[in-house]
């Protein structure tokens, strides 16, 4: 299955969006049904990772200091490890997905993915690419992706709603907390343009 499409964040720059967009913290904030986002060396133990997780983390944009955000953010060749958990079509399952980030470099970022759950597993190649706008800067972005057992047999009619929710609420939340950055009076756009 192949989805792609746009969002449009008003009122930030690139940079501002490319560092929320980098920080695994946010983007397991922002993920509905995403328990941990840690980076990995080898072959995750979910179980472990998941029991190790807590809700206790470190600050984002605009509250965190940009340069700790930079320290922690994706980097190419970087694996990292996520547990999802979400409804489709009244199954829920718990996908524990590793994901590989194949191309980093502003303002275009690709990755892969392998997830599995009980009786469903998925892979995916996905990507965005910044573009600035008058209003801000829109979030072009793709992914295809191959999904096998019981949540395939669903098909591409049930799958695709969810997918459209999750994306959604996804870019929802991350432009709500960028309107936090772009309301800082602080310095703090200037010193984020000054990490790229």
């Amino acid at each position: 299955m192949e989805f792609d499409g746009e969002f449009t964040l008003e009122g930030v720059t690139s940079e501002e969006v490319w560092l929320a967009l980098s920080d695994p913290i946010m983007i397991k904030n922002a993920l509905p049904g995403c328990k941990f986002l840690t980076e990995i060396e080898g072959e995750p133990d979910f179980d472990e990772l998941e029991a190790e997780a807590t809700d206790d983390d470190p600050p984002t944009l605009p509250e965190a200091d940009p340069e700790d955000v930079a320290d922690r953010a994706f980097v190419e060749g970087g694996r990292y490890a996520t547990l999802v958990q979400m409804n489709v079509g009244g199954v829920n399952p718990r996908f524990e997905t590793v994901v590989s980030i194949d191309s980093r470099e502003f303002p275009r970022m690709e990755a892969s993915a392998t997830g599995s759950a009980s009786d469903s597993s998925f892979e995916m190649d996905s990507g965005m690419e910044l573009v600035e706008t008058d209003e801000g800067v829109t979030v072009e972005w793709w992914a295809e992706t191959d999904v096998f057992g019981r949540v395939a047999q669903m098909g591409q009619r049930v799958i695709s709603p969810v997918a459209k929710r999750v994306i959604n609420r996804f870019f929802n939340q991350i432009e709500s907390n960028l309107s936090d950055v772009s309301d800082d009076s602080s310095g703090l756009r200037d010193r984020i343009k000054g990490l790229l």
